[in-house]
């Protein structure tokens, strides 16, 4: 393989800043998506049990859970990411 095809696959260097933002957008996703968890939780809460049991046997049901999981193991990521990102942060 030549060198610049090498390039092209090598992941390129994150600065501190551009960790730092990326930590942040990513904090912002995963707090919003708890929320609106929460909220789901609260709204379903409220609805009939035949319309729960309606509800929670559709394909749009158990992506949501399904997203919830994933949700869940991308946690253990981003805490590591965040100790990259410790890393990164230049001296003061």
């Amino acid at each position: 393989m030549n060198n610049d095809s090498n390039q092209a696959n090598q992941p390129q260097d994150l600065d501190y800043a551009q960790a730092q933002l990326a930590y942040s957008i990513i904090e912002n996703l995963i707090e919003h998506t708890r929320i609106v968890s929460d909220l789901i939780a609260l709204m379903a809460q409220v609805l009939d049990e035949d319309t729960t049991k309606a509800l929670t046997q559709t394909p749009t049901w158990t992506a949501y859970l399904d997203s919830r999981r994933s949700l869940e193991k991308t946690k253990a990521d981003v805490e590591k990411f965040a100790e990259v990102l410790k890393e990164l942060k230049p001296d003061q």
